[in-house]
């Protein structure tokens, strides 16, 4: 067995200044040259709209397309063409979701803040939403169910799929099977920036949306991100991420399995551990990693992300490692912890906590029914995991009575003069006690 290559390994107390900012601020940016590239597409697709999208889709698809929306028997003819298993495996993904974004939905609040002024605070569904998946090298029907499955419950009136085409013209079958079970409403073979710009702004063909959700390569965030001031979009998405917090109750074996299992996404992948118990729990956690490496079925790229930013940290001090992951602010938290449910809310700051050595990252990837669409690179500081509250509008309704308007009158006309706004004193003096 060939030594495995870890970026970072020793004791958490004693990580680098430099490898510790490394670690905490992971955004590296957008390179300029992808952000001028996304730049001149939006605006084509802005002026130009479906022949700008014909361009672009023959430019990075290869695919000349007249008719970008799918039929829906195109739909049902690729559910058909669907493996029974996977085609049963997403309809149970798919209901799991729905049960647990039901259960999540914000609800309206009313509040009498005092006599004769009630307030409501309403959440009311978005009227469209666009959710992106990607094509090509990674399809993942699972986070179509994750961005479809969420808006229906909440009730949006239309939610529309965009995902690249293939040589033959189509999305692939998994993405069309995976829009139906889901429920969405259209599909568009489109993807890219391009796709993110006609969902943004609308053409003839593609309805504006109002709010883009779903992952994608770099072109496709830094598009989400550019056009978040005229649409709704989640939070930024990069490379995968896992933390996990180890100590003498976690079996080598499976930590190295969860490790593999999300540096197997791609090289940029973050995948660290910290052993409680300083090398006694380290030293074996590493040679599991290596065999796990060795043997992968995507071994090439597992190793890759290892080298570059994978690591085994070790510490005696449970604190410094509650501390470092709520600083680390990780994509995929698990605790392999003995007494993990005991300490879980001392964990904090993540985009999703697995709680204990059997809840598998992959299971909340797939079929626990919680959201797989999480915020990254330390996104998870400010940003929460994509949820039902993402597909409503919140408006607030406001009731006052002849008796409130006599009570708030006073204090308005004081605080109006004294903003220097004459007119807006005006307008509440008039309802003062006589």
């Amino acid at each position: 067995m060939t030594t495995l290559a870890l970026r970072w390994r020793g004791a958490l107390e004693s990580l680098d200044p430099a490898d510790r900012a490394l670690l905490l601020e992971r955004d590296g940016g957008t390179p300029n040259d992808t952000r001028a590239a996304v730049t001149a597409i939006l605006t084509a697709v802005r002026r130009r709209g479906d022949e700008a999208l014909q361009e672009l889709t023959l430019r990075f698809d290869g695919a000349m397309i007249d008719e970008f929306e799918i039929p829906k028997a195109r739909w049902h003819t690729a559910l058909g063409q669907v493996d029974p298993a996977v085609h049963a495996a997403l309809e149970r993904a798919a209901g799991r979701i729905a049960v647990a974004h039901r259960a999540w939905m914000p609800r309206a609040v009313a509040v009498e803040t005092g006599p004769g002024v009630m307030l409501e605070r309403r959440p009311l569904p978005l009227d469209r939403v666009g959710v992106y998946a990607p094509g090509g090298r990674a399809v993942y029907p699972s986070s179509v169910l994750m961005g479809v499955v969420p808006a229906k419950a909440a009730g949006v009136g239309e939610v529309i799929v965009c995902s690249p085409p293939g040589l033959g013209g189509l999305p692939a079958p998994l993405i069309l099977a995976a829009a139906l079970l889901g429920g969405a409403d259209r599909v568009f073979a489109l993807g890219g920036a391009q796709a993110v710009a006609a969902m943004a702004f609308g053409t003839v063909t593609v309805p504006r949306v109002d709010r883009i959700v779903g992952p994608g390569n770099a072109y496709v965030t830094e598009a989400k991100i550019q056009v978040s001031d005229q649409v709704g979009i989640d939070s930024p998405a990069g490379p995968s991420e896992i933390l996990v917090i180890a100590d003498a109750a976690a079996d080598p074996a499976v930590i190295a399995d969860e490790l593999v299992a999300q540096a197997e996404h791609d090289p940029d992948v973050v995948a660290l551990v910290v052993a409680i118990g300083g090398e006694r729990i380290a030293a074996p956690l590493e040679r599991a990693l290596g065999l796990v490496a060795e043997r992968a079925g995507r071994g090439e790229i597992v190793r890759a992300a290892l080298a570059a930013r994978g690591g085994i940290l070790s510490t005696d001090d449970f604190d410094a490692a509650v501390q470092f992951a709520n600083e680390f602010a990780a994509e995929h938290l698990l605790l392999a912890l003995a007494n993990a449910d005991r300490v879980r809310h001392r964990f904090s700051v993540a985009g999703s906590v697995f709680v204990g050595l059997t809840s598998s990252v992959a299971f909340g990837d797939y079929l626990t029914g919680a959201n797989h669409v999480l915020p990254t690179a330390g996104a998870a500081r400010s940003h929460s995991g994509l949820g039902p509250e993402a597909f409503v509008r919140w408006v607030t309704y406001q009731r006052v009575s002849r008796e409130g308007a006599a009570a708030l009158a006073a204090d308005t006309v004081t605080l109006a003069r004294a903003e220097g706004l004459p007119g807006h004193a005006a307008a509440a003096a008039r309802w003062r006690a006589p």
